[in-house]
């Protein structure tokens, strides 16, 4: 894709700030696979996220500091939302994280 195509990022809630508080490792491949989006490419490792809402998907990082997801919107011409970025701490995917990316994701309109 050329520059002048390339998507902005929309930072919905506290989704900026809570990014960057990732670990170092976790939020330069964070930023690297959101760069990456911006520029029409698919990230390494995600996969929808149907039950936060339709075109919603993840970014699966993994590193020696635990494993981080961001959360996002691809499918909007306008920008790319990040709804969410949080440290996974458990196997599935946390009540609280589902409902808080489903609420901001409802903010979009």
């Amino acid at each position: 894709m050329n520059a002048q195509a390339e998507k902005r990022i929309e930072w919905v809630g506290s989704s900026l700030e809570d990014l960057r508080d990732f670990p170092k490792v976790a939020l330069r491949r964070a930023g690297y696979q959101l760069q990456g989006l911006q520029e029409g490419d698919e990230p390494d490792d995600w996969k929808p996220m149907k039950s936060v809402g339709p075109g919603v998907q993840e970014i699966r990082i993994a590193c020696e500091e635990g494993a981080f997801r961001v959360f996002y919107v691809v499918n909007r011409p306008e920008a790319i939302y990040v709804l969410h970025a949080f440290r996974k701490t458990t196997e599935k995917t946390e009540k609280r994280d589902i409902d808080l990316a489903k609420a901001r994701y409802k903010s979009l309109g």
